[in-house]
């Protein structure tokens, strides 16, 4: 990595300052202006500009301790320090092969005139499409262990923005997204209607998660999140609906605490996109910038890799993951008596290695392979699950050798129903049963209520556990996939293992539930991706009569548009979600599946609007070939895409799966077309999307 510090200012403000309450320091990149101050009362204060427009009004920050509210006044700046940095560097998987970080840092000392005087610096780092900032506390006489009682940070925003949210949930992120202006914030509202999620607390009835997506009236899109969550709650946001400023709600403990740290500390970096187009927001990386480089050294074992599974049987009522119908139920000699829809048996599990070996799929993931399931939700009990002892029918050693002699990887499930205190006594074991038996990912869950009991998915503790999972699993040389933990903050930067996460609502929902509406795919870039890659689970081919306990249900999707969601919900570790006999009925559109990459060299966001639609192409890593994925909402649309990032004198094939031209999500969702023809970086497609439709697109170079 190659870092060119372009220039350096430091200087210390030493004494007394005439009117210090009005000096204002100031930095910024391009459009984005930052502005600083202390007020009469010592408070500090921020805004951000764009293009000379305000973004975020004057708004306070600061820290209320426990049994201390006055960490946010009485501050005198006793330095500041001035650098502009400009690097390149390059993840080990990723979107793009090489990522521009380049920001003006502005940090501020600050001092409280009151005894003890404690320290706290703020810095601010200026990017070109926004800012990022934090709280650093020194190490000092005056401050060394200390507990959050609240932190006072504040959005303070310019209007009744169009937003894109979600509720301000401690323990899921799970729900449909509400598109609304501010001021018809209502989580309450929401959260009583969302009835298909099991764990609901939303204590807060004008919260909402980050990511959150704004519009302003003048077409300015806004996205506020936060970068490096290590060591600290997740930040939600509380909406006032009068005067349209957010502000810091952290996720409390048990005690209603909302963190304990010592000195020296820094938070996760509070985050502010700002652009005047769409595309932009996508196309930042200022989130992951914001993240430490990877602390893992040697990164040759980490593959990205697609993958089917014995999962999507179960969500759709097929088979179970329970070996016998009740704990209970037993034979006379003890033994669980076997219900005959147990989807984790050997032949089965075969079956699927099969489908991957002859398809060219990387890996096979198997739910309910383990004892335990049969009582495993829904008492808040803590001894559930061991992660070593399979059931009988699932012969470990037997699927192990027959996916080793196909050239197939194993990817192990561990579900710990919320209990993370017995997961975390057994990851030692479990990751060692993994390298036994050469299980190079696992996908770990957290459905039901958090034990230590009165923790949440997204408090301090179990961030912290994520975190002592990356790093166990490092060590073994694991991959892991996280379902329900809190939403990425770009750590797959500091944890490349960290693969992906689920942390939103997926496809799944689309089995047990209503399902995902025709915007949910146009949305989740701009949400949830912000933070990091989303274990979606894309792929279904089969959109009507799936599921054997609501033969109405449907996908609210085209065929096409689940091939699309390959390029547009990107991941490294990607599912063919669907059965092996779904896919076989139609090979000529699973062909997509099998050629679409999960490794990039380079993206381009052709078109975005967030709810309406959107098209990225992708250009595969070490290749010249691309892939383009377009979706749209319930509205059908033409997608124009300009071919003019293909390298200019290099011939490429095109084939084109598209949707139908009577193709409809809700009338004839499995109506698809397949067309192939030459083209070059000159050419320029103009493709009908259904309603609730895409369409995907393998260019491959011929020469």
């Amino acid at each position: 990595m190659k870092k060119l510090i372009i220039c350096f200012l430091s200087f210390a403000i030493c004494g007394q300052i005439l009117a210090q309450e009005t000096k204002t320091f100031e930095a910024g990149q391009d459009k984005v202006k930052l502005k600083f101050m202390l007020n009469a009362d010592g408070r500090p204060i921020y805004s951000l500009y764009f293009a000379g427009k305000t973004i975020i009004e004057p708004s306070s920050l600061g820290m209320e301790l426990v049994n201390d509210s006055s960490f946010n006044r009485q501050f005198e700046i006793i330095g500041t320090e001035k650098k502009l940095v400009d690097e390149q560097w390059n993840p080990i998987w990723g979107e793009v092969r090489s990522i521009k970080n380049k920001y003006e840092q502005l940090t501020v000392q600050l001092k409280q005139k009151n005894a003890p005087n404690r320290l706290m610096n703020l810095v601010f780092r200026v990017f070109e499409e926004g800012l990022g900032f934090r709280y650093e506390f020194p190490k000092q006489p005056g401050l060394k262990y200390f507990i959050v009682g609240n932190e006072l940070t504040q959005f303070n925003l310019t209007g009744d923005h169009k937003a894109f949210w979600i509720p301000g949930d401690y323990d899921t992120n799970e729900y449909s997204y509400t598109t609304s202006a501010l001021s018809r914030v209502d989580a309450w509202e929401v959260q009583k209607k969302a009835t298909d999620i099991a764990v609901r607390v939303v204590p807060d009835q004008y919260a909402v998660q980050t990511p959150l997506m704004l519009k302003t009236a003048n077409g300015l899109y806004i996205n506020l999140h936060e970068a490096a969550q290590i060591n600290y709650p997740a930040m939600q946001l509380h909406v006032n609906r009068q005067n349209f400023s957010l502000s810091a709600h952290l996720v409390p403990d048990a005690l209603g605490n909302k963190a304990y740290l010592h000195a020296p500390f820094n938070t996760p970096w509070r985050t502010i996109l700002v652009a005047d187009n769409a595309k932009s927001i996508l196309e930042s990386k200022m989130i992951l910038n914001l993240n430490e480089p990877s602390v893992i050294t040697n990164t040759d074992w980490i593959k990205p890799m697609k993958y089917v599974g014995v999962w999507w049987e179960m969500q759709t009522g097929k088979a179970s993951w329970s070996y016998a119908d009740d704990p209970d139920q037993l034979s006379a000699d003890g033994n669980l008596i076997p219900s005959g829809k147990h989807g984790a048996n050997t032949q089965n599990v075969k079956r699927y290695i099969d489908f991957a070996a002859k398809n060219g799929i990387d890996g096979v993931l198997v739910e309910g392979w383990n004892t335990g399931w049969e009582d495993w939700f829904g008492n808040w009990k803590e001894e559930v699950f061991d992660f070593v002892t399979p059931y009988p029918d699932f012969d470990l050693q037997g699927i192990s050798d027959y996916a080793k002699s196909k050239g197939v990887k194993m990817i192990m499930h561990n579900e710990t129903s919320g209990s993370a205190t017995n997961y975390e006594r057994q990851l030692d074991t479990a990751f060692k049963l993994m390298n036994t038996y050469g299980y190079p990912a696992v996908k770990t869950g957290y459905v039901g209520k958090i034990i230590p009991r009165g923790e949440h998915h997204d408090g301090q503790w179990m961030v912290n556990h994520y975190e002592r999972v990356a790093q166990k699993a490092a060590a073994h040389k694991i991959m892991v996939d996280v379902h329900e933990p809190n939403r990425p903050t770009g750590l797959h930067r500091t944890y490349p293992n960290w693969m992906a996460s689920e942390a939103a609502r997926g496809n799944e929902y689309n089995a047990f539930s209503d399902g995902n509406h025709p915007d949910h795919e146009t949305i989740l870039p701009f949400t949830r991706l912000m933070g990091g890659p989303m274990d979606y689970t894309p792929g279904i081919f089969k959109l009507k009569g799936y599921a054997s306990y609501a033969p109405n249900r449907q996908v609210h999707t085209t065929l096409a548009k689940q091939l699309a969601l390959y390029v547009t919900l990107y991941s490294p570790l990607q599912m063919a979600a669907d059965l092996p006999e779904n896919y076989e009925a139609k090979m000529d559109a699973f062909q997509f599946i099998k050629d679409v990459a999960v490794d990039w060299d380079d993206t381009k966001i052709i078109e975005a609007e967030p709810g309406d639609y959107l098209t990225i192409a992708r250009k595969a890593k070490g290749t010249e070939n691309w892939f383009i994925g377009a979706i749209t909402d319930e509205q059908a649309r033409v997608s124009t895409i300009a071919l003019n990032f293909l390298k200019k004198g290099t011939k490429y094939m095109a084939k084109v799966y598209r949707d139908a031209n009577d193709a409809s999500w809700k009338n004839n969702p499995e109506a698809y077309k397949i067309e192939q023809y030459p083209v070059t970086s000159a050419s320029v497609l103009k493709l009908k999307l259904a309603e609730g439709g895409g369409a995907a697109i393998s260019i491959i170079a011929v020469q």
